[in-house]
């Protein structure tokens, strides 16, 4: 999960500080040691954490903080918002193209992802009603055109290259490409090195000054941690970056790159790349992002997901069946495929407040993506008649469905079984709401 490490060494901070009423001075500056080791840790740079930790120090042993009525909850407050200072406070929007079309130029090592975050930008846009075509202006590294080729065919936004002529001219042809084919973003996938070098920053000053792009954006693997932050700060030195794409974050366990490039490089985050699908791609807010590493949930990220991919029809329908409690497994599996197409679950799950650290002291609350899978192969070995009329599963249903599935008898009954008690469930939930139930034992083991 993103910054796992990070998160969980904090919230433990935090709790130990809840638990204690009234606050001292004492408490607080060996909750802010805590914090600093933490942040060290997770590879922050030094001096981005003593700068952090100082402004926290003085915040939280001052009035604000220990003469709060609830000091333990103000002093996550105070962390909360210094967190969300350090890693940019608001949200950098990427500019829009007033005298289109114009050019959004991708720059980055090699290795950093930056084909594939070209497409994912496309694609982004794309949704946003936008026009975008892709510029294949890497002509050194192998397949390079023919992987930005594949990508685009994938997301339907058309790609302009032209062998492996030098990058000036085939971004001069792709202008005018775009003005006659109504392009409004032209996104450049321009060549990387393994390392920053002289002909790389050439080439790249040479573009910015022929193409005044729009936006200069660093694509950087946030897995790196400093030294992101140190190739982050050599680019926009020499070409005076508009912000930064962290592909990987969430492989990221540390959290390094996205708290420190801010205040290193002095450059924006501006998107993050959450994993190797295309539409894994979002906007980088420093608000949500700090409300995931103190463990308080992302709902409306969650929400913007959600609303990408769920059926409004289907969800009213859903529900409908759910209040008459004539839920099947068909719409069980309609509604999995749909969760899955948000993302990683174990990134969804740290997006709802507190679900994730309840996960943890549940034994029966499995987040496993393989169970899910097992699930899915489970309900899409019944036929037609046997989802939508579970009752009818008897043990030679059973076993076929298990051999069909790859899996055993008793994994069938297990879901069977879950399935019937969530029924239950929402008939107990049914009769609460209109006031005809009492509130039955085990319906709330809380």
């Amino acid at each position: 999960m993103i910054f796992s490490g990070l998160s969980e060494k904090l919230q433990e901070t935090f709790d130990k500080l809840k638990k204690k009423g009234k606050l001292t001075e004492k408490d607080v500056n060996a909750a802010l040691r805590e914090v600093r080791m933490a942040l060290l840790e997770a590879d922050v740079n030094y001096k981005v954490v003593k700068n952090f930790t100082s402004s926290l120090t003085e915040r939280a042993v001052g009035a604000e903080g220990l003469k709060s009525l609830t000091p333990g909850q103000q002093v996550i407050k105070i962390v909360h918002e210094e967190l969300v200072k350090l890693m940019g406070e608001s949200q950098s929007k990427l500019a829009h193209p007033d005298n289109p079309p114009q050019a959004v130029m991708l720059v980055g090592l090699q290795g950093s992802g930056k084909t594939t975050t070209a497409a994912k930008l496309a694609w982004h846009l794309k949704r946003k009603a936008h026009r975008p075509l892709l510029v294949a202006a890497d002509i050194y590294r192998p397949a390079a055109v023919d992987q930005l080729h594949v990508l685009g065919k994938d997301i339907e936004v058309p790609v302009f290259s032209k062998g492996k002529e030098a990058p000036r001219a085939i971004v001069a042809e792709a202008f005018r490409q775009a003005r006659s084919g109504g392009h409004d973003y032209l996104i450049i996938d321009t060549a990387g090195r393994l390392h920053i070098n002289e002909e790389l920053m050439r080439e790249l000053e040479e573009l910015k000054q022929d193409f005044n792009p729009l936006e200069i954006l660093l694509v950087v693997d946030a897995m790196t941690g400093q030294d992101a932050v140190n190739v982050a700060r050599s680019f926009h030195e020499q070409l005076g970056l508009t912000g930064v794409i962290l592909t990987k974050l969430d492989g990221d366990t540390r959290g390094g790159a996205a708290l420190s490039v801010r205040a290193v490089a002095d450059c924006p985050i501006k998107f993050a790349g959450m994993g190797e699908k295309l539409d894994a791609f979002e906007p980088f807010y420093p608000d949500r992002m700090a409300s995931r590493i103190l463990g308080m949930g992302d709902m409306l990220t969650l929400i913007e997901k959600a609303q990408g991919v769920m059926d409004e029809e289907k969800s009213r329908e859903l529900e409908k069946k759910m209040r008459r409690q004539s839920l099947t497994f068909e719409d069980f599996l309609d509604q999995l495929q749909q969760v899955k197409q948000m993302g990683p679950l174990e990134n969804l799950v740290e997006m709802i407040p507190g679900l994730n650290k309840a996960s943890k002291g549940l034994g029966n609350l499995s987040l496993d993506e393989k169970q899910l899978a097992r699930v899915e192969a489970i309900i899409k070995s019944m036929t037609r008649e046997e989802r939508q009329r579970p009752d009818i599963l008897n043990s030679s249903r059973r076993q076929r469905i298990a051999r069909g599935s790859g899996t055993s008898v008793q994994d069938v009954n297990r879901i069977i079984k879950q399935f019937d008690q969530m029924k239950k469930l929402m008939k107990q939930v049914g009769s609460l709401e209109k006031g005809k139930g009492k509130k039955k034992k085990g319906l709330f083991p809380f």
